[in-house]
Parts: C-alpha cells; sequence; structure tokens
C-alpha cells in the first residue's frame, strides 16, 4: 500500500503550493471584503473587481495546467490517483478561493463526477463542458427541512409522472452554492416512489437552476454569517415541470448516484480540512516565538509545547487515515471505502476544529477577530461536521462495519 507523494504529483504539489502562497493567498481577502458591495446592495452579487480576481487566477492556473485535478478514472480528468490528489486538495485547503481558482471547488466537483459518470451525451454536452472550463457553477439539491436527511432514504420531497413529464414540489434547504449568480445547474434528488424498497425510492434529476417554479426563500446562516455569494440557500419547488430526459441513470436510482458522487466529495472535504489544520498550526507556531508576555515568549508558557506537539501529531495521524480512505477508494471502490470515509468524515473535522481552536486561544482576542482567518477557519470546519452527513451517521457506519466481523444479523 503506497500512500506516498508520487514522482508525477511531487510536481504538481510544489506548483500548487507556490501559486496558493504568492499569487492567491495576497487576493484572498480582499476578494471576502468586497463581499456586499455590489452597487445594487445584493450581498449574492459579484462586483467587478471580485470577478476580475477570480477570472484572472484562473487563467492564470489554466496557462500552468493547474486545471480539473479532481476528477480520477476518466479522460477529461488530469489522471490522477484520489491518493495523488489528496496531497493537492490538502494545499487547496489553506485559502479560501483556492479550490476554485484550480476548478476543485465544491459542489462542483462532486456534481461533473455525476454528468461525467452518470448523465447522458445531452446532459453532459448541456452542463458538463461549462463546468470543466469553470464558467458556470451548480448546486446538489438533496437536504430538506422537514425530514432527517441524513437518513437519505426518508427524503420526501416529491416528483410524480403527468404523462411524459415529471412535476416536482417540496422544498430544500442548506443548498450550498445555489446563492452564486453563476449557478446555472441544480441536481436534485426527489421521491419518486415513496413505497418502493428504500434504496429506490429516489430519482436523480438535472435542471437548469432558473427553471420556471423554483423560488429562493432566503440564505440560510451559518453562525449567523450568509456566506455570501456563495450561499446555502432554502429553495421552494411549485410544479416545476421537467422531461424525462432529466432523470439521472434511470428511475429509482437516486441513492446509487448520491452514494457514487457523496463517497470522493467526503474525502476532498476532509483533505481540505486537513490542509486548513496545517495553516492553523503554522500560525500557531508564528505567533508563540513573535510575541512575549511575562518576559518570556509565549511559546514558553502553559503548556504551548505540549499543544503545538499534539497538533503536529494528531494531523499526521488524520492525514494517514484520509489517505487511506483515498487508497480504498482507489483500490476497492466506493462500497469497500465507505467504512473508510465514515471514519475520517469524523476524525478530520473533529481534529481541525481543535487545533483551530487552539491557535485562536494563542492568538487571544486577536484569533476570533476579523484581523486573522482562524474564525472562519473554525466556523468552516465545525460546519463540516454537518455537511455529507453528521458524526453521528458516520460513527454508526464504523460501528456497523465493526460489529459486522463478529455477527451475521443485519445492523
Amino acid at each position: 500500500m503506497d500512500l506516498g507523494i508520487s514522482e508525477r504529483v511531487a510536481p504538481l504539489i510544489k506548483a500548487v503550493r507556490d501559486m496558493v502562497e504568492n499569487d492567491i493567498a495576497p487576493l484572498d481577502a480582499e476578494y471576502h471584503a468586497l463581499v456586499g458591495t455590489h452597487p445594487t446592495g445584493d450581498r449574492f452579487k459579484h462586483t467587478d473587481r471580485q470577478l476580475e480576481i477570480l477570472d484572472g487566477l484562473k487563467s492564470l492556473a489554466r496557462e500552468r495546467g493547474l486545471w480539473n485535478f479532481w476528477l480520477t478514472d476518466s479522460e477529461r480528468g488530469y489522471g490522477l490517483s484520489t491518493v495523488e490528489y489528496a496531497y493537492l486538495a490538502e494545499e487547496m485547503g489553506k485559502v479560501g478561493i483556492a479550490a476554485e481558482v484550480f476548478n476543485c471547488n465544491a459542489p462542483d466537483t462532486g456534481n461533473m463526477e455525476v454528468l461525467e459518470r452518470y448523465g447522458t451525451q445531452e446532459h453532459k454536452d448541456r452542463w458538463l463542458n461549462d463546468l470543466l472550463d469553470g464558467k458556470i457553477r451548480s448546486a446538489y439539491v438533496m437536504t430538506e427541512p422537514n425530514t432527517a436527511s441524513s437518513d437519505a432514504a426518508q427524503l420526501s420531497f416529491e416528483a410524480k409522472k403527468d404523462g411524459d413529464k415529471w412535476v416536482l414540489n417540496g422544498e430544500k434547504w442548506w443548498i450550498s452554492g445555489s446563492g452564486d449568480p453563476r449557478c446555472a445547474l441544480y441536481i436534485v434528488m426527489a421521491c419518486s416512489d415513496p413505497d418502493a424498497p428504500k434504496h429506490s425510492r429516489h430519482t436523480m434529476f438535472v435542471m437548469d437552476a432558473d427553471t420556471p417554479g423554483i423560488e429562493i426563500l432566503r440564505p440560510m446562516q451559518v453562525f449567523g454569517h450568509d456566506d455570501a455569494p456563495h450561499g446555502h440557500m432554502h429553495l421552494r419547488f411549485t410544479n416545476v415541470r421537467l422531461p424525462a430526459s432529466a432523470v439521472v441513470l434511470g428511475e429509482g436510482r437516486g441513492f446509487e448516484v448520491a452514494q457514487g458522487r457523496l463517497g470522493p466529495g467526503r474525502i476532498h472535504h476532509c483533505m481540505r480540512a486537513i490542509g486548513q489544520a496545517e495553516k492553523a498550526l503554522e500560525m500557531m507556531c508564528k505567533r508563540g516565538l513573535a510575541r512575549e508576555a511575562f518576559g518570556k515568549q509565549i511559546i514558553e508558557l502553559g503548556a504551548n509545547y505540549d499543544i503545538i506537539a499534539n497538533a503536529r501529531m494528531e494531523i499526521e495521524m488524520a492525514r494517514l487515515l484520509c489517505l487511506k480512505a483515498a487508497y480504498m477508494m482507489d483500490t476497492a471502490g466506493v462500497r469497500a471505502a465507505q467504512p473508510w470515509i465514515s471514519k475520517i468524515k469524523v476524525v478530520a473535522p473533529l481534529m481541525a476544529g481543535k487545533v483551530i481552536d487552539e491557535a485562536m486561544q494563542l492568538h487571544g482576542a486577536a484569533g476570533i477577530s476579523q484581523d486573522t482567518d482562524l474564525a472562519h477557519m473554525w466556523t468552516h470546519v465545525r460546519t463540516l461536521r454537518f455537511a455529507d452527513g453528521p458524526d453521528a451517521v458516520h460513527r454508526r457506519q464504523v460501528a456497523r462495519a465493526e460489529l459486522k466481523k463478529y455477527s451475521n444479523e443485519k445492523r
């Protein structure tokens, strides 16, 4: 089992790291400071300068051949394994807009995988090429306000046949990316047969984001912030009519598509969380060495040596677990990798949250202010403990896999 840095990916890691540090990081703060300054006052509209920053950095990434790393086992991708991509995603996680600059951002990567692996040629022609070129954004529409959506089999958002059309009704919320005015595609999971076996009740649909009958009710707030211009919107669908060609893979196969999509996406999230932990540890060390209190460097006070040592060890352990999950994806497929994906989906955000919290503490009040990235980093990794399944659901999957070794009973 080789989890190391391959000769193929080593120069890419260096190139991505250099671009993140030298080109993207200096513009990231300016980009975020401009949120809400559009002349209309609309927080979900980009200013001309924000688009200039994004488009300029994307052009630079493409010129350097640093584009679409994430799509494994496809002629359209870079040809990397999931293990190789892990190292790149870690670097991208260190700066907010970096993943989009390399066209490796969520939810677009997962949605492109759906189109590439399960979509028809019509779906690919309509949306995939523009997504691969970074011209449009997309949203994955799954979570519901009135259902415990961590149990995907019980999602109740309705899809009914009406002749040769499908009619969709219901509400979805926490739909990440749907606030972005560039969002042109929704991939929607809907209950098409509530009486079918639980893993055959749902169908996945693709549609234009401006399809008649779709209404944005409000942006959901994360710890009081709306995450504009990306946004996590609460949507209402009222008699949204779609052709039969909008179905992905086949009627009743939505759960299958969802599992295929969410497996790699969970690993990608964890890779980036490890990158954020690395950034927090670097900030903690530099702060501790640069500041003094009570006649000593802050690093010499209290248990700060232990805190830094523990942070380094926990980052290394989480990285190895993430690479093992990626290796299982590469060698055994999504189904066999599921217990490993669930393990890292619990471990990585918890670890990153702990390291970032310690970094905030060492920074004093500055650590929770707008003068560092730490507060935003913490809210992101804390939110990640809900995204793509909460901790409890993933722990349950890990426990079931463990108990299966000792029992023939289904759990």
